[in-house]
């Protein structure tokens, strides 16, 4: 969205401790591959965080007979595209950054490798939360690699200058993007191929979009929750309250927001480091606040799509399983390897899945770009990892639902249709979808 230790709550794949039969059309392979063979191998890696290819390098420098020869791909969504291709041709790379909700439409397609034996005796390295975001039924299909505290990042500057507070509430959202409106600002972006802001609203709100039934799946994108998300949503987009910027461009989103056009985010720590990278008039002029609430509700942050933590997954036609294995746990607890992604200016500002995660909130959040706000920020974001949704469910063909959805939100961003419109689409489309693959759904 424009988006701990085993005491902290964190978003997960709630398919993961089901011990149910008939919910996924397929699962994952647990074969070994030739993990027994003889170095020197070369595992292929597929990512798209900023940083990844130090610690290749790092990784590479410091192995003999394992070496990752890493390809940088353009975001989360062009990864699920390239790698559906990978997979039909029989040449998928054995390494590949995702995030908490695909796992399970991997899975469902068997694509990944079960891992569980190679990576299991490190679970106390992990927070429990990112740990329950590599799996699925109990088995381990990759290794977690980062958490993602909530927050909102907002112009101090131009609050200032036309005596605004930074929203505390929904509805303070929006009415302080009417009073932006008045001197030709706008509050908030919606990029047109990007969802996950209907998804993160209706998340806090408590909606279940998908969630167990017995033995089949439950499907449900009308429930009570995800309306009230969807009238914020609609309240923001009838008043032209929102930019309508593409991530396609991303220079031009940064420029936005660093020329003051657009003034606050929804977002976490990774998300910081593309605005350090990338401003050059506002470092300083910027503060975190905690997430909107809806009103007369207590604190709660989501946690979905590119919010979620990622994982590094293995995928079955690795012919190394192991040593893909192996390579994906170094890089998620190696000291140096979690420093260089932890920090904006070298990484992707990303906080670690390691038990004490919260330690790396200095190295996660930028002076540069908060200035005198650099100090208090800490406990926003400290604060957020303690009120993340911990209660939602990703769908088996979660990227076939993500892919469909994105089409009509262009369309509700473009005002050619209402936010409930989609809605009632992806409900039928969803439930269809499902049957098609010989899933058990209701709905």
């Amino acid at each position: 969205m424009n988006s701990t230790s085993p005491r902290r709550r964190f978003a997960r794949a709630a398919v993961a401790g089901l011990a149910l039969t008939g919910l996924l059309s397929a699962c994952g392979g647990s074969g070994d591959g030739d993990s027994s063979a003889s170095g020197p191998v070369t595992l292929p890696f597929w990512g798209w965080a900023n940083g990844q290819d130090a610690v290749v390098k790092t990784f590479n420098a410091s192995h003999k007979d394992v070496q990752l020869k890493y390809t940088k791909v353009t975001d989360q969504l062009t990864m699920q595209k390239q790698l559906t291709n990978a997979v039909k041709a029989g040449n998928a790379p054995c390494l590949v950054q995702n995030t908490a909700e695909y796992v399970t439409s991997w899975v469902s397609q068997g694509a990944l490798a079960d891992i569980t034996k190679y990576v299991e005796p490190s679970r106390n390295k992990f927070n429990a939360g990112s740990w329950a975001g590599a799996q699925v039924q109990g088995k381990l299909y990759g290794v977690p690699t980062s958490s993602s505290p909530n927050f909102t990042i907002y112009r101090t500057d131009i609050f200032a200058k036309y005596g605004l507070k930074p929203p505390a509430t929904w509805d303070d959202f929006i009415a302080v993007g009417k009073q932006l409106k008045k001197h030709g600002i706008k509050i908030t972006n919606y990029a047109g191929e990007d969802p996950s802001t209907l998804e993160v609203l209706a998340m806090q709100a408590g909606a279940h979009w998908y969630a167990i039934d017995g033995n089949s799946w439950k499907v449900d994108f009308q429930d009570a929750g995800t309306l009230k998300a969807a009238k914020v949503i609609q309240d923001i987009i009838d008043n032209d309250l929102n930019s309508k910027l593409s991530f396609a461009d991303y220079a031009a989103v940064q420029r936005n927001y660093d020329n003051g056009g657009t003034v606050t985010r929804q977002i976490s720590t990774w998300q910081m480091a593309g605005m350090v990278q990338n401003f050059t008039k506002s470092d300083g002029k910027w503060a975190l606040s905690p997430w909107p609430t809806f009103t007369g509700e207590a604190a709660k942050t989501p946690a979905g799509t590119n919010l979620t933590g990622s994982v590094t997954l293995v995928t079955k036609q690795c012919a190394h399983q192991q040593q893909a294995a192996e390579a994906a746990l170094w890089m998620s607890t190696d000291a140096s390897a979690v420093k260089t992604m932890a920090s904006p200016e070298t990484g992707n500002g990303v906080m670690p899945a390691l038990a004490d995660s919260g330690a790396y909130v200095d190295e996660a959040i930028s002076a540069k770009l908060l200035g005198d706000n650099y100090e208090p920020a800490k406990k926003v974001v400290t604060d957020s990892l303690q009120t993340i949704t911990a209660d939602w469910t990703f769908g088996p063909n979660w990227t076939a639902m993500f892919t469909e959805m994105q089409a009509g939100w262009a369309k509700v961003v473009n005002k050619q249709e209402t936010v409930a419109d989609l809605l009632a689409h992806m409900q039928q489309w969803t439930v269809d979808d499902l049957k098609s693959r010989g899933i058990s759904v209701t709905g």
